[in-house]
C-alpha cells in the first residue's frame, strides 16, 4: 500500500508539473483539447486542465529573415538575370499560422520566388537596375496580401543582386564608358566654346572701348579747333576794328602773326634739310614794334576802363 501511495503521489506531481506552462517572451503557444485548438497562451504562466488540455504548436511571434534563393529569371527583353533576395515577416495570428498552412517558411519561400518571376518577368534589363525599390515594392503588396490568411504580416522584401549574363556585363560596361567619353567631350565642347565667347567678348570691349576713346579724342580736339578758331576770328575782328580806325599797328601785328607763322611751316617741314632766304629785318622789327604798341595801347585801355568803374 505504501509503494502504492508513492507511486501514485508521483503520478499527481507529474501531471501536475506538466499541467503549468510558461511561455517566453517573444513566443504564443496553441492550446489543443482533445486535439482541437481551443485557445492560445501569451507569454507568461500558464495552468493547463490535466490530460485534457496539452500544449499544440509553439509560434515564435518575433520578426523573422527568410533568405530567398538564388534563381534565373527571363526579363521582358529576353535576358536571362540571376536574383536572389531577403524577405522579412512577423507571425500576427498564431492559430492561423499553426494551423493553416504546413511549413510556413517554406511556403512563404516558394510564394516570393513565383512572385519574382513575376514582377521581372514584366520588366526590361535597364529597369532592373534602375528601379530596385520598384521591384521591392510590387514584392511587398503582392506577398503581404497573399499571406494574410496564414497570419503572418511581411513587413520587408528585398532583392539582393541582380546579375546580368556576362556578355551583357560587358556590353553594358561599353556603353557607360561611350557614354562617358560623349559627356567629357561635351564638356570639353562647351569649355571651348566658352572660351571663344569670353575672348570675342573681351575684343568686342576693347574695340568699344578703343572706339570710345578716340571718340573723345576727336571730340577735344574739335573743341580745341573750335576754340581756336573762335579766338582766331576775335583778334580778327579786333584787328579789323583796329584798321578800320585808323591804327596802323594794328595791321603791322597782323601781317607780322602771318609771317611768323609762315615762316615757323618752313622751318618745320621734314623734306627740307637747309633753307636760306632773304628777310627784311627792318620790316620785322617793325611789325614787333607795332605788337608792342598794341599791348601797350591795351593796357592803357583796360586801366582807362578800370578807373572809370571806380
Amino acid at each position: 500500500m505504501e509503494i502504492l501511495a508513492i507511486v501514485l503521489i508521483i503520478l499527481v506531481l507529474f501531471v501536475l508539473l506538466n499541467s503549468i506552462v510558461i511561455v517566453r517572451q517573444g513566443y504564443e503557444y496553441t492550446v489543443e483539447n482533445f486535439g482541437k485548438c481551443t485557445r492560445s497562451l501569451k507569454p507568461g504562466f500558464h495552468v493547463l486542465i490535466p490530460i485534457i488540455e496539452t500544449i499544440g504548436a509553439r509560434i515564435n511571434r518575433k520578426e523573422t529573415v527568410l533568405e530567398v534563393a538564388s534563381q534565373e529569371v527571363i526579363t521582358k527583353d529576353n535576358a536571362m538575370v540571376t536574383v536572389n533576395g531577403v524577405l522579412f515577416y512577423q507571425i500576427q495570428d498564431a492559430v492561423k499560422a499553426a494551423y493553416q498552412v504546413e511549413n510556413l517558411d517554406y511556403a512563404i519561400m516558394n510564394l516570393v520566388m513565383t512572385n519574382i518571376r513575376t514582377v521581372i518577368g514584366s520588366m526590361e534589363i535597364d529597369e532592373l537596375l534602375s528601379q530596385r525599390n520598384v521591384i521591392n515594392q510590387k514584392l511587398l503588396d503582392v506577398v503581404d496580401v497573399a499571406t494574410i490568411p496564414w497570419g503572418v504580416k511581411v513587413t520587408r522584401v528585398e532583392i539582393k543582386d541582380i546579375t546580368p549574363p556576362s556578355d551583357l556585363i560587358d556590353s553594358m560596361a561599353q556603353q557607360m564608358k561611350a557614354e562617358r567619353e560623349k559627356r567629357a567631350n561635351i564638356l570639353e565642347a562647351e569649355g571651348v566654346r566658352q572660351a571663344e565667347i569670353l575672348r570675342a567678348e573681351g575684343e568686342k570691349q576693347a574695340i568699344i572701348l578703343d572706339a570710345e576713346g578716340k571718340r573723345e579724342a576727336a571730340f577735344r580736339e574739335a573743341e580745341a579747333r573750335e576754340r581756336s578758331a573762335k579766338a582766331e576770328a576775335e583778334a580778327t575782328r579786333m584787328v579789323s576794328e583796329a584798321i578800320a580806325n585808323g591804327n596802323q599797328n594794328a595791321l603791322n601785328y597782323f601781317l607780322g602773326q602771318k609771317y611768323i607763322e609762315a615762316l615757323q611751316g618752313i622751318v618745320t617741314s621734314p623734306n627740307e634739310k637747309l633753307l636760306m632766304m632773304p628777310v627784311d629785318t627792318a620790316n620785322l622789327l617793325g611789325t614787333i614794334a607795332g605788337i608792342s604798341e598794341i599791348a601797350k595801347d591795351s593796357f592803357a585801355n583796360k586801366k582807362s576802363a578800370t578807373k572809370k568803374g571806380e
